[in-house]
């Protein structure tokens, strides 16, 4: 639409003398090439059998297919990116006979790609809705709907409430028939509880982040089954419900609990000190950076030196060991950051 607007727009300044160059020819030959390309991608699943499925089984095979795809090679990508090619292509392409012949098979396409996009750790806004509105206008209705269908509804399973990594939900995941699909929804999960740790604790995104990334990386690399690695992120789940509870125990917030985390306390070094010390550290810290912080302070340097020096100095006086000071002084600071605004809160 957008490239027939500007080729209207040079014809009309042109005075009517120019020519607007557009063969239809052309666009369904690029419409047959990306529409063979996803169809190779199902070398070794019968898509067709879904079109001659009662309404009950094709809810099913739906699932089936997206379990597949996820099971290619880059499938999750690969399938994507080119049935948005296809689409592209046949919005230009109808009325031929040739794109109406193979409507129904795009509109599969799409209902793959809908519960595929919801997989995806960050959903962004199409950047051609106007294009998918319209080719949901010429496809079937009753195949695709104008959202994007819920994935936990899809996948057959309850959808969670605020803690999703309750054992009965993570028994539910685990024992999904569909194990490339479980393994999408478990790290989508997983992901968004990293991100939220990421807002007020350092140290613990950075621990679950770098241990999801090696799971999957070991999957990719087929080092480890789907089965497999859907265990590592039930026991990383399960972690990080345990996490959440140190705080409780040990008696500190969350803003204590990160800097008590941000002292490296698995360090033999660290642990000499015993809990006890490493608390008071971690709520004196708390203390000082809350009554040091100013007005845009993470962005003056001349406050983040006597902010500096301030943590090395409570670290030194309960004999926190001396080779690990500079390390723990550069992370609490960026810890105190990363709390920037509840500290600033403060500020009247």
């Amino acid at each position: 639409a957008q490239d027939l607007k500007k080729a209207l727009s040079i014809y009309t300044a042109s005075g009517g003398k120019g020519k607007i160059e557009f063969n239809q020819e052309e666009a369904v030959a690029k419409m047959e090439e990306f529409y063979d390309i996803v169809v190779d991608l199902f070398d070794k699943f019968d898509y067709k059998k879904f079109f001659d499925l009662d309404p009950r089984q094709k809810l099913t095979f739906l699932l089936d297919t997206t379990d597949y795809v996820l099971g290619l090679d880059n499938g999750k990508d690969r399938f994507s990116s080119n049935v948005n090619n296809l689409s592209k292509a046949f919005a230009i392409s109808v009325p031929h006979p040739k794109a109406l012949a193979i409507r129904d098979d795009l509109s599969f396409f799409q209902a793959i790609k809908a519960r595929i996009s919801k997989l995806r750790e960050s959903v962004k806004k199409r950047s051609d809705e106007e294009v998918e509105t319209a080719i949901r206008q010429i496809i079937s209705d009753a195949l695709i709907s104008t959202e994007v269908i819920d994935i936990f509804d899809v996948a057959g399973i309850e959808k969670p409430e605020i803690s999703i990594l309750s054992d009965e939900f993570l028994a539910e995941l685990k024992d999904m028939p569909r194990k490339n699909l479980a393994l999408e929804l478990l790290r989508r999960l997983l992901n968004d509880e990293i991100k939220k740790r990421s807002s007020h604790n350092i140290i613990q995104s950075k621990k679950f982040s770098e241990m999801l990334s090696e799971a999957i990386k070991r999957y990719q690399n087929n080092a480890i089954t789907a089965a497999e690695v859907i265990e590592e992120m039930i026991r990383m789940a399960k972690e990080i419900k345990l996490a959440d509870q140190r705080g409780e125990n040990l008696n500190l917030d969350f803003r204590e609990l990160a800097f008590y985390d941000a002292l490296e306390v698995s360090d033999s070094a660290v642990k000499v000190l015993g809990d006890d010390i490493l608390k008071t550290i971690a709520r004196e810290l708390v203390e000082s950076v809350r009554n040091s912080v100013t007005i845009d302070w993470d962005k003056k340097e001349s406050v983040q030196a006597k902010m500096r020096v301030m943590i090395k100095r409570i670290l030194k006086k309960y004999g926190y060991p001396p080779d690990l000071q500079e390390n723990a002084v550069k992370t609490i600071l960026d810890q105190a950051k990363l709390l920037g605004e509840d500290f600033s809160g403060n500020i009247s």
